[in-house]
């Protein structure tokens, strides 16, 4: 036989042939795997549990009926909740909500009695919330105020200024075609029309969150607002911008609760925002901003009407329902803290790979080298 002759593009390059081969990594974490470690799937495993047990412990809890009753008794706060998602993303927060409510439907009852036509009333209230909400956006962004101590502050003046527009009488001759409207349900279920708005406003808030370079910048701007100014995006503006969506929105609440009940009181929705916090922190979303999801938000909503609902039914008096309430807002603000911190100390947690040390070695001094001198 003759000596073998390699065709071009038949023979590995020598380099190739003296390579070592490349070790084999591990499998890649599947999706599912991290959808289940995530905040939101911890929330919604919370919603299952508490739906079966109130389902087999509580009679009468798992009727059409009784979840349609659900939907209508959580309605405001999930409404509520979804500007308030994005707010608290950017670091802020507003308490002045269940004020605006009750200042909305004070002042809607109020034009009621003057004569005016609903028609005529709704868009008034959702523009006058929008006002309101823009007084916060102010005195946060332009004043410089921190929204904490701002919004408890017009928390207190809304309420007051509801006292004063309607004192302590309630209206509550609106025409049926409204009242019945606000509770009448889908045709052939049990569902309310609300819940149609409810998922459409969410839609539209989590495109706005998730899809969008608008929601980037409330993520960074919850992050570190300095580094996101100096990036080129306006905080003030999108601060104040929210804070009008937030005041809007619970306007319209207001509407749908002075509807919902067929009374419009300065009472109404008193202490609600305790539970729109308390739903949007158990969804997920940071104290601390920069963190969070709106399907987290919406199961939180949930599972905080699950919980309610199922101790109504079983005749636990409101107190308790308070108690519960306050308790699972103080829960969702120290847990994830707690786990972080738990995380952090772990022994067999990963770190970052160190390079590997060396023992130094002794340098010795450069010699220097003689020049002898030529003639």
């Amino acid at each position: 036989m003759g000596p073998e002759v390699d065709t071009p593009g038949t023979s590995a390059p020598p380099s190739a042939a003296r390579s070592a081969p490349e070790p084999q990594r591990g499998p890649a974490p599947s999706v599912l795997r991290s959808l289940l470690r995530t905040r939101e799937a911890s929330v919604l495993g919370a919603l299952a549990v508490s739906v079966l047990a109130a389902s087999f412990m509580v009679e009468g809890f798992a009727t059409g009926r009784n979840a349609g009753f659900l939907v209508l008794d959580v309605a405001a706060i999930a409404l509520i909740a979804l500007p308030m998602t994005l707010v608290v993303i950017t670091g802020e927060i507003d308490l002045s909500v269940a004020s605006t409510l009750g200042l909305t439907s004070a002042v809607m009852g109020q034009l009621w009695v003057l004569g005016l036509p609903l028609e005529t009333i709704v868009p008034l209230c959702v523009l006058f919330g929008a006002l309101l909400g823009a007084l916060n956006g102010v005195l946060v962004t332009v004043a410089g105020l921190p929204s904490l101590a701002v919004t408890i502050g017009t928390m207190a003046m809304y309420r007051g200024l509801a006292y004063a527009v309607l004192g302590d009488r309630a209206v509550a001759d609106f025409p049926f075609t409204w009242t019945g409207g606000a509770t009448s349900r889908l045709p052939g279920t049990d569902i309310p029309w609300i819940a149609v708005l409810i998922l459409v406003l969410a839609a539209l808030f989590g495109l706005l969150l998730h899809a969008t370079p608008i929601g980037r910048s409330l993520y960074a701007i919850g992050n570190n607002d300095e580094a996101t100014r100096f990036s080129g995006i306006s905080v003030r503006w999108t601060k104040l911008w929210l804070f009008v969506a937030s005041g809007t929105v619970a306007a319209g609440a207001g509407v749908f609760w002075t509807l919902q009940y067929g009374s419009a009181r300065a009472d109404n929705a008193y202490g609600l925002e305790l539970s729109v916090v308390a739903a949007v922190l158990l969804g997920g979303v940071s104290i601390f901003g920069g963190r969070g999801a709106l399907p987290g938000v919406l199961a939180g909503v949930l599972l905080l009407g699950t919980i309610r609902n199922a101790l109504m039914l079983a005749d636990v008096s409101s107190d308790v329902l308070d108690i519960v309430t306050g308790l699972l807002l103080v829960v969702s603000v120290v847990l994830p803290t707690t786990l972080a911190r738990v995380r952090e100390r772990r022994p067999g947690r990963l770190r970052p790979p160190r390079a590997a040390s060396r023992p130094a070695l002794p340098v010795s001094p450069p010699r220097r080298r003689k020049v002898k001198n030529r003639p």
